[in-house]
């Protein structure tokens, strides 16, 4: 870790108070970010490729609505065959790097028949159906043994992004994720469960960074776009160019609204 700071050091001597860190199809959104340093994943120690269509793999400095951030230009996701250590790592860089807020975002499915795609999640919980924790093995001294959770998505921040996007007039939900680890996606019967468990939609990432962040005392913003109604709601097979398209048409809103919630904080 300390060989990645010291590169990052050697690129961009900004300090980051806002990382974000952008889900399948919504990477344009580093567009907007102004003064921008851009440092491919493949150059950084430590950092994995990611291989998944819609995520470019570079990590970004500059500036936004006054304030200086550092954006994650896609994820890694643990069903890309890595460990959990390598999905987490570049989250604990970015808390090593003096963020106060986390904003997550993701491409997600939704559970909750009242959703529908374009719809703007603002997430409120989460269930780690995954079943693995990013904290598991000796703690590394950067938190509690045992952090809580029970605000792992900041209410105030929540309660900020939703007048932000009332004040726009942007179409948004508030709601549960579910955690699955992918990258199949989910059968019927699973989403009538993740339904009778409490989930309002399910995805394959956003979790472990979640919880490395709270461990390290890192308030998290969760947005999820719903890009498409999950398995068994509508009669039609689901695929990913259908999340990329989703997420474009939604671009300009979540640019928006991810744009004055970072201007608000």
């Amino acid at each position: 870790m300390n060989k990645t700071i010291e590169y990052l050091n050697k690129q961009t001597d900004l300090r980051p108070e806002i990382g974000i860190i952008l889900g399948s199809g919504l990477g344009d959104f580093a567009e907007t970010i102004e003064n921008a340093v851009s440092i491919p994943y493949k150059d950084i120690p430590g950092f994995k490729q990611s291989t998944v269509q819609g995520h470019s793999g570079e990590l970004i400095f500059g500036t936004l609505a006054g304030k200086n951030i550092v954006a994650m230009k896609g994820r890694i996701h643990f069903y890309e065959g890595v460990d959990m250590a390598d999905v987490v790592f570049p989250t604990k860089i970015l808390c090593e790097l003096g963020i106060k807020t986390l904003i997550v975002t993701n491409a997600a499915g939704g559970v909750n028949e009242g959703f529908e795609p374009g719809d703007l999640m603002i997430i409120t919980d989460h269930i780690n159906f995954n079943g693995k924790n990013p904290l598991i093995g000796p703690n590394d001294g950067k938190g509690e043994r045992f952090p809580d959770m029970s605000y792992a998505y900041d209410p105030k921040l929540a309660a900020l992004v939703k007048s932000t996007a009332e004040a726009l007039k942007i179409k948004h939900q508030s709601g549960v994720y579910m955690y699955m680890t992918g990258p199949s996606y989910e059968t019927p019967a699973e989403v009538r469960m993740a339904r009778i468990l409490g989930a309002d939609a399910v995805g394959m990432s956003t979790v472990p960074e979640v919880i490395i962040a709270n461990h390290r005392g890192v308030k998290v913003i969760g947005i999820s776009c719903i890009t498409n109604m999950a398995a068994g709601i509508l009669d039609q097979p689901l695929e990913h160019e259908e999340v990329i398209e989703i997420s474009a048409r939604v671009a300009d809103d979540f640019k928006a609204l991810v744009t004055k919630t970072i201007e608000a904080i």
